[in-house]
Parts: C-alpha cells; structure tokens; sequence
C-alpha cells in the first residue's frame, strides 16, 4: 500500500468514525480487498472501492448535517 493509498484508508476511517458516532451507520471496517473498505448502511454490508467510500461517508454526513 503507498503513502496515497494510507492516507486515503486514515481519511475513509475518520469519516466512518464520524458516521457511526451520528448513527449514520451501523458499522464499518477494512474489506478484502487492500483498496476496499466495508460500510454497514441500513442494514446491508456494502464494499466499496476507497474513493467511492469516501465519497459516500462525506455525502451521508453532509446530507445529515443539512435535515
């Protein structure tokens, strides 16, 4: 894993933090994959790509904070 690819996981991870602590999300973890990262939302465990997590997290919080 490359110094991008790490700081990309710390970023994802910290945005998981914050969904789970606003009971966005029921839970979260690394995936299979080294550049995959699982997300619990409404029940289902999704594994998405690292970019695609993160974009989801930051979408999920922002959409929270807004209603």
């Amino acid at each position: 894993m490359n110094s991008t690819q790490a700081t990309l996981r710390d970023e994802v991870r910290q945005l998981a933090d914050e969904a789970f602590y606003l009971k966005l999300i029921s839970g979260y973890g690394d995936g299979e994959d080294a550049n995959e990262y699982q997300i619990v939302y409404q029940g289902k465990p999704r594994h998405l790509p690292l970019e695609q997590a993160r974009f989801f997290l930051m979408n999920l919080i922002y959409r929270s904070q807004i209603y």
